[in-house]
């Protein structure tokens, strides 16, 4: 994955954070579970955009929060996902 994929991956998951959630300066490293501005129902709409947005199966072995807790970790979990599918 080019550093200009890394970043148009993190922008499409963050733009739809932005737009599903009011969270006024996002960071790409902030926890958005323990802020309590998300719950399991986002978290839910998250991966089902991720499995859209990029072609990929998030599995039961990748549900945890760790993989969804912030745009880095989104990111870095799509990344692994379509370099283990390749």
């Amino acid at each position: 994955m080019t550093i200009e994929t890394k970043q148009a991956t993190k922008e499409i998951i963050r733009n739809f954070i932005l737009d599903s959630i009011n969270i006024p300066n996002l960071s790409d490293d902030d926890n958005l579970f323990e802020s309590g501005i998300v719950n399991s129902l986002f978290a839910v709409q998250l991966m089902t955009f991720i499995e859209k947005s990029f072609s990929i199966e998030v599995t039961m072995d990748d549900l945890s929060m760790d993989n969804f807790e912030s745009v880095n970790a989104t990111s870095s979990f799509v990344e692994r996902k379509q370099n283990h599918n390749q």
